[in-house]
């Protein structure tokens, strides 16, 4: 069953930086994306920001962002991803800390999918809760981060934090958010077009 032709549309915003993990935001976009209620209206927009209008992700592929940092957009919900860019500090760095944190008055639910979570770390939002990462990272993100409760779970749900374990995660997550905005039926039609593991 999907959801009413009248439920409300949802802005998603998604964060790119150089040596972002490619499947780790096209996952979450192309579930959000696929959204949609019985006359076919979507769901759910899905945009992307960045610190420059142009970004490399890992393995090379180049992606264009909608926004930038300046720009100061709303959403209902900030995907922030990860990759070696998450994780290992460059240039722009401290740029991209800084708009996480202060998306935080603006977005009422940040989501992290793989090691995207030593971001929302290092911005302060963890502190004394539990969370999850990549499961090749997790001595990594204990050492540097002892205050925060390392789960093995796939979805760690805080309220308005969110994080999730593993590359291919960010459609787990992005699926496990449409239920709570729409329903299990919403979940069920884009699992089913996904047509892989999901349900």
């Amino acid at each position: 069953m999907t959801p009413t032709p009248h439920a409300a549309t949802r802005r998603v915003l998604i964060l790119m930086f150089d040596r972002v993990e490619v499947l780790d935001f096209a996952g979450p976009y192309e579930v959000f994306s696929l959204a949609a209620d019985q006359s076919a209206k979507s769901l759910c927009s899905v945009e992307t920001i960045g610190s420059a209008r142009e970004i490399t992700c890992l393995g090379g592929l180049k992606v264009k962002v909608d926004f930038t940092f300046a720009d100061r957009p709303t959403a209902d919900l900030l995907i922030v991803p990860g990759g070696p860019g998450a994780r290992i500090p460059g240039d722009g760095y401290e740029e991209i800390l800084a708009f996480i944190s202060s998306s935080r008055p603006r977005i009422p639910l940040i989501a992290s999918v793989c090691t995207g979570s030593f971001l929302l770390a290092r911005a302060g939002f963890l502190e004394g809760l539990d969370a999850t990462t990549h499961p090749d990272r997790v001595g990594e993100f204990r050492n540097e981060f002892p205050t925060i409760n390392l789960r093995a779970d796939k979805i760690v749900d805080q309220g308005s934090l969110i994080t999730s374990g593993g590359i291919s995660s960010g459609i787990d997550l992005a699926l496990y958010i449409l239920e709570k905005w729409f329903g299990g039926g919403c979940r069920a039609e884009v699992a089913r077009r996904l047509d892989g593991a999901w349900k």
